[in-house]
């Protein structure tokens, strides 16, 4: 009797996660004519499967949890993803059916529509750059360049002549941080350091510390920073680019760098340039144009042939971006390297 019962009882929980798994198939989206990859402002059109051939009263669609639209039944439903950023697009289809309701998801890939542009550039001036400088970040303010340093027990912000190459003022970071990027913003100077979630602050004129602060639980890294004069954008070794309130160092946006075939990963030093974001990507000799709103990279500056002007090894990444305002050029060097160029986007 014992063992009958044992039977019995096993065979019900083998029907229930039977029944469970059965539920769990009922619908889903239907992605045969799926593309590999969408362009922003392509039509894409949405239906569910329907195997078990249950009755669907109607269907509603989202689009990253905002709700895009619905049909009546189980017809097809077009859309266009014009609105969203770059990158994935997390779809959701709710099906009601015989007094219940069922979700199911998938996601598709949005790129950006525009082709970059290759750019070419003219060498303007060759400077000395500190061979021993580990280049994470660089900007021009009030007339002075200056320059983050990476690297433990090496990490440093550093205030110096640009033609000479002269450090006039330096500030050295505990052994225990690894510098890197830096920008100006409200009369401040902020630093980040790489995997510590350690930001510093300090006062642009004399470079004393005001505060330390931790990044937004959003922010994976401290790669580079730049910002607009009201924000600040930073990177984290991903496709990201975080927009963040100075004010609250609180991500406020965020997009996602795109080309029209892939994302741009391991995006580096920022640089803000007329409207645009200028930003170096680990281990590529070259610097993508990116448009701040979508994420769209414009263009792309082949910068490859610097690297044999100077004593660079292929690990010596190419590293940091600064925009001189006052004569409207561009400076460019990289980890350890010997030289610092100024040039002019053709």
């Amino acid at each position: 009797m014992k063992k009958h019962n044992f039977l019995a009882f096993t065979s019900l929980i083998l029907l229930g996660a039977s029944c469970e798994g059965d539920k769990k198939n009922l619908f889903s989206i239907d992605e045969s004519q799926f593309k590999m990859m969408y362009h922003t402002d392509d039509p894409i059109s949405l239906m569910v499967t329907n195997k078990n051939e249950r009755t669907i009263d109607s269907v509603a669609y989202f689009n990253n949890d905002k709700r895009i639209g619905s049909v009546k039944g189980n017809t097809a439903f077009s859309t266009h993803l014009n609105s969203e950023k770059l990158g994935y697009q997390n779809l959701k289809a709710v099906v009601y059916f015989e007094g219940e309701k069922f979700e199911t998801g998938t996601r598709v890939e949005m790129v950006s529509a525009i082709e970059p542009k290759l750019l070419n550039y003219t060498i303007l001036n060759t400077y000395s750059h500190d061979k021993g400088a580990f280049t994470e970040g660089l900007e021009f303010h009030d007339g002075f360049l200056y320059e983050s340093t990476g690297r433990n027990g090496e990490s440093n912000l550093r205030k110096t002549d640009v033609k000479t190459g002269k450090v006039l003022q330096q500030i050295n970071l505990d052994a225990k941080y690894f510098g890197e990027g830096i920008t100006f913003i409200n009369g401040e100077v902020f630093q980040l350091t790489w995997q510590d979630n350690t930001g510093f602050i300090y006062d642009a004129a004399t470079l004393k510390l005001k505060k330390t602060f931790s990044f937004d639980s959003k922010i994976k890294e401290g790669w580079g920073m730049t910002n607009d004069k009201t924000f600040i954008y930073q990177s984290d070794g991903t496709e990201k680019i975080w927009k963040i309130n100075p004010k609250t160092q609180k991500v406020v946006d965020f997009i996602n760098v795109y080309t029209n075939s892939n994302k741009i990963k391991s995006i580096n030093e920022l640089e803000w340039i007329d409207g645009k974001i200028y930003a170096n990507v680990w281990q590529k000799d070259a610097i993508m144009i990116v448009n701040p709103i979508s994420g769209a990279v414009e263009s792309v500056i082949d910068l490859s042939g610097l690297r044999s002007k100077t004593s660079a090894t292929n690990e010596d990444t190419l590293n940091g971006i600064a925009y001189n305002p006052a004569t409207k050029t561009i400076f460019i060097t990289g980890k350890n390297w010997d030289k610092m160029f100024e040039i002019k986007i053709n």
